[in-house]
Order: C-alpha cells, then structure tokens, then sequence
C-alpha cells in the first residue's frame, strides 16, 4: 500500500474529511485530494503535519513498518 492509500485509509477510518485536513495544512481541499489520489506527490514538509494529524508515524505512512504506532509528541 502506497503512503496515498494509507494516509486515505487512516482518515476514513478516523472519520476525519479531506477538507479538515486540508484547513488544518493550510491549502485547498482539492489540493489535498489529489495528493490522496497519487495524483501530486505531497511535500515532504507536509508529511510531519499529516502524521500528528492522522496520529500515526511518518515510518508507517512511508512503508518502513506496518505498526501504525501514534505519533509521540516532544
């Protein structure tokens, strides 16, 4: 499963929208879809933001592990 799928997969089952998370990165939700789809890569300094947002490690979003442990914050 590509970082796209997870991070839809994470989301929805979250009950979390494509707009909330977009308001909260500050871009469009459109933007934020098409990142969602693979269609645009997202930005690296994106990816810190989307995982305490999703509460999961960036390891688990990017395929370095299947344990979708919660983020820790500092």
């Amino acid at each position: 499963m590509y970082y796209n799928e997870k991070m839809q997969f994470i989301r929805d089952s979250k009950n979390i929208t494509q707009k909330e998370i977009a308001e909260k990165l500050g871009i469009k939700q459109q933007q934020y879809a098409r990142y969602e789809k693979g269609i645009n890569l997202m930005p690296i300094t994106y990816i810190k933001n989307v995982c305490q947002i999703l509460d999961i490690s960036a390891d688990y979003l990017l395929g370095l592990t299947e344990t979708k442990e919660s983020y820790q914050k500092n």
